[in-house]
């Protein structure tokens, strides 16, 4: 199994002959191809989806040269669920059921009326019932970011942000001109009487935010705070930048900011982080008075969401895929944050569905050694100098736990992490 896959013999989401079928070809005992198939399972190398079969995974060896990605922050592989034949799967059924040139010509760049309709299905769980009409369907969270940021910002306006925030944000306001103001946080994230200051001294046109899961640092605002920033924003007449990529990701979520500010908030969900990072679809929920004008936006930008992708998107939410995908990654993942649990006890996050954690580093360790250190033993971290929108912000790395295709895998890049933090980093001497 390992040499056809190797060779290219076996390709990711090919399907595996039933265990007693090789038994019989092989001349083998079946408990004998079992245990195969299970070390090749635990190895990473192929993954079982109930009532569908085996299947090369799609990381199959990807490890083995010693690369571990910890940086990426990915949905884990589906626990049970075939990835790939569930898009083989959908692939096939819209093909069947649409005219394939219609499908693939141009679209309208908000997403056609079904589409918002599943979006708004899908964001249920976070915001309630909100009209089809508010939502609409896009080529991903980037892309929503800048056009938000591009309509409701000139150059030289003001956003606050954490201390540590998304990376990809704090390029799309470089790239504006819109300067980013850092807020004292604590482990929920802004403080109240913090944010009402900087507020008051700035008076921004916005305030962004990842209250569910934040990245880098895993927190999550509880109901209290999340009213108590859409008190502050609607005070200081600031728009709320609402990035939620991880809520859906929770088997409980709370509702999101915006329920709190409808009129003051921009939604922004992406499939990304709770789906696959290959379906490049996220939805935007803005004040009704906005939709027009944030729709011509994202055409200028990206003209429309990616055609395929929005059909597969919303045939899951539709027949309840979506869900089952939904429910496979959230297992993975809370399996995944336990073997976190287990090897770095003291890295943070505030849920176990969380797919990344964030750990804070010891006296002489800083984040940016740490991650030469470990890239130098074959792990990719991102240390907080990526997320720092000022000088004053905590010290360590986010850990991401989806990319590695195996549990396994993933417990020996954790130990590896323990094993250097455990060591003194080996920096310059200075000498006095």
């Amino acid at each position: 199994m390992e040499g056809a896959i190797r060779a290219g013999e076996l390709q990711a989401g090919d399907r595996l002959p039933p265990q007693r079928q090789v038994a019989e070809a092989l001349g083998v005992d079946i408990t004998t191809v079992t245990r195969a198939y299970g070390e090749a399972r635990t190895r990473g190398w192929i993954e079982g989806a109930v009532g569908r079969g085996t299947f090369v995974s799609p990381g199959a060896l990807r490890d083995d040269a010693g690369l571990v990605d910890l940086s990426m922050n990915l949905p884990p592989p589906p626990a049970g669920v075939s990835l790939g034949a569930l898009l083989r799967e959908t692939t096939n059924t819209i093909l069947q059921r649409s005219d394939p040139a219609r499908l693939m010509a141009y679209h309208p760049g908000a997403g056609a009326l079904g589409q918002q309709v599943a979006g708004a299905s899908w964001l249920a769980p976070c915001l309630g019932e909100i009209p089809p009409a508010r939502v609409l369907v896009t080529s991903g969270a980037q892309t929503v970011l800048a056009a938000i940021l591009n309509t409701i910002c000139s150059p030289g306006d003001r956003v606050v942000v954490e201390p540590l925030t998304y990376p990809g944000f704090k390029q799309i306001a470089a790239r504006l001109g819109v300067t980013l103001t850092p807020c004292p946080v604590d482990d929920e994230g802004f403080l109240p009487e913090a944010l009402d200051r900087v507020c008051r001294e700035h008076r921004p046109k916005g305030i962004y935010l990842v209250p569910t899961m934040q990245n880098p640092t895993a927190a999550t605002m509880s109901l209290s705070r999340r009213a108590e920033v859409a008190r502050i924003a609607r005070m200081a007449d600031a728009w709320i930048i609402e990035d939620d990529p991880y809520s859906r990701l929770l088997a409980a979520p709370l509702p999101a900011v915006a329920t709190f500010a409808p009129e003051k908030s921009f939604y922004v969900a992406t499939l990304a982080k709770c789906l696959s990072p290959g379906l490049r679809v996220a939805y935007l929920v803005c004040p009704s008075s906005w939709t027009e004008e944030l729709a011509e936006t994202l055409r200028a930008i990206a003209l429309m969401p990616p055609p395929m992708m929005a059909a597969i998107a919303t045939s899951w939410i539709r027949d309840g895929g979506a869900e089952t995908l939904l429910a496979a990654v959230r297992r993975e993942a809370c399996a995944r944050r336990q073997v976190a649990r287990e090897v770095l006890p003291q890295a943070h996050a505030s849920a176990d569905e969380s797919i990344h954690i964030w750990l804070d580093l010891p006296g002489a360790w800083r984040g940016e050694s740490l991650r030469e250190a470990a890239q130098a033993r074959g792990l990719s971290l991102v240390a907080a100098e990526a997320f720092a929108t000022g000088p004053e912000h905590r010290n360590g790395v986010r850990i991401s736990l989806g990319g590695p295709e195996s549990r396994e895998v993933l417990a020996a890049a954790l130990r590896n992490i323990a094993d250097l933090i455990g060591e003194r980093p080996r920096g310059r001497r200075l000498v006095v």
